[in-house]
């Protein structure tokens, strides 16, 4: 009989392994001697014994499933439990109980991680909904229109729900898109209606500017091309291609009247310009009369003047004011001239100055005696209140001298 710590072998080749429970047979060996019978048990146990490893490496390393892991560890525990090895048995049933916790644990986690993932899929899809839902609103079509592609990209790289969950808020977000596609379609249907109004309306007015293109009234043709351009604004754009078209020939139009008086006026302001010249000469030649020496023969030389200006003809706009003014300067000048020697030679209007004159000297004089036998009597404040009176007398007096003196003194 041979035996070790873990097993023996009777007489009989028999094969024992020694458990907690007591002896198990194992098996019989009748090919060899018992050492060589206890040696092919113990190559058995240290096979599982690999297997049990490979396993433990497995579990904690690889993302072997739960089931699978389950699996591998009752085949291993049904060859424990056979019997047919020899060696610490329960050893290798306490790290196939510690297995069997592992696998749980990691049933437990990835159960945790997959209700997380889920948790999380389902905010980022409520999201979604929510941001869809609020696009379907939006009129920023073109921005709008891409990021609803771009969330039906993210939707489909989100795991799925439980179906019910999944299937309701799958409903809303196709909705919302949905009602943004159909308000979208509506709108761009009024554009187009629109668009098609302003064809029409820019039409009449293209055919309005070809008619007016070869006009010579000037002047309210250009007015009413202005208007044209106020109503072609405001009648809105037109389809791309019509618009184009349409705008060249209403430029178009405006472009041969506008040419054409260009022109026209380049000529008139080249014939005005000269007429500047001219007029400018004569009033260099007006302006000589001032200051008047000879009323009469002043008066005769402007009147000649001014026939000689009012046959020139038109200058240009702008510089007219500053050569009619001076014509004007020299006109003022000749009518105070003439007032000046009506005033010196009208005897009653030099009598009216003089007796004037007498007054207001006279009641200067009174106001200096009364300031004077105020002053003597100590009446200060009456002194100084005539002072004032004297002030506006004495004003009034050195005027009327002036006046008098345009008589000849």
């Amino acid at each position: 009989m041979s035996s070790d710590p873990w097993g023996r072998v009777d007489e009989t080749g028999t094969v024992y392994v020694r458990t907690a429970d007591g002896e198990q047979v194992v098996g019989s060996w009748q090919a060899g001697s018992p050492e060589e019978a206890l040696a092919y048990f113990e190559r058995k146990y240290e096979g599982i014994v690999v297997e049990i490893g490979l396993l433990e490496r497995r579990v904690k390393t690889t993302d072997l499933s739960a089931k699978d892991a389950t699996t591998a560890i009752e085949h291993l525990r049904l060859q424990v439990d056979e019997h047919h090895a020899v060696g610490d048995l329960e050893a290798l049933r306490k790290r196939l109980d510690a297995l069997v916790a592992a696998v749980d644990s990691r049933r437990e986690e990835r159960k945790a991680q997959k209700a997380k993932q889920t948790d999380e899929a389902k905010h980022a899809k409520e999201a979604l909904v929510a941001e869809a839902e609020e696009l379907a609103q939006s009129e920023q079509w073109r921005s709008a229109g891409e990021r609803l592609r771009a969330l039906v990209d993210t939707w489909k790289g989100l795991p799925r729900l439980d179906r019910k969950s999944d299937d309701e808020l799958w409903h809303r977000f196709s909705h919302a898109r949905s009602a943004f596609s159909k308000r979208r379609k509506a709108h761009f249907a009024s554009l187009d209606a629109q668009r098609e109004d302003a064809r029409k309306a820019k039409e009449k007015l293209v055919a309005e500017a070809e008619s007016l293109s070869g006009s010579t009234d000037w002047g309210p043709t250009a007015a009413r091309y202005r208007d044209l351009m106020t109503a072609w604004k405001a009648a809105g754009r037109a389809q791309r291609e019509a618009e184009d078209e349409l705008w060249n020939r209403f430029r178009g139009a405006q472009d041969v009247f506008f040419a054409a008086r260009s022109e026209v006026f380049a000529e008139r302001d080249a014939e005005q310009g000269e007429n500047l010249k001219l007029k400018e000469e004569l009033a260099v030649e007006a302006e000589r009369l001032v200051p008047v020496k000879d009323l009469k023969a002043a008066r005769a030389a402007f009147r000649a003047i001014n026939e000689r200006w009012e046959a020139i003809g038109h200058v240009p706009r702008d510089a007219r004011p500053k050569v009619e003014g001076r014509m004007h300067a020299v006109e003022r000048a000749l009518q105070e001239a003439e007032e000046s020697e009506w005033r010196r030679t009208n005897p009653e209007a030099r009598a009216r100055a003089a007796g004037l004159t007498g007054q207001l000297q006279a009641a200067v004089d009174k106001l200096r005696t009364q300031i004077d036998t105020a002053r003597a009597s100590g009446n200060n404040a009456r002194a100084d209140k005539l002072a004032r009176e004297l002030e506006g007398r004495q004003a009034l007096l050195d005027q009327a001298l002036k006046g008098l003196e345009e008589f000849g003194g």
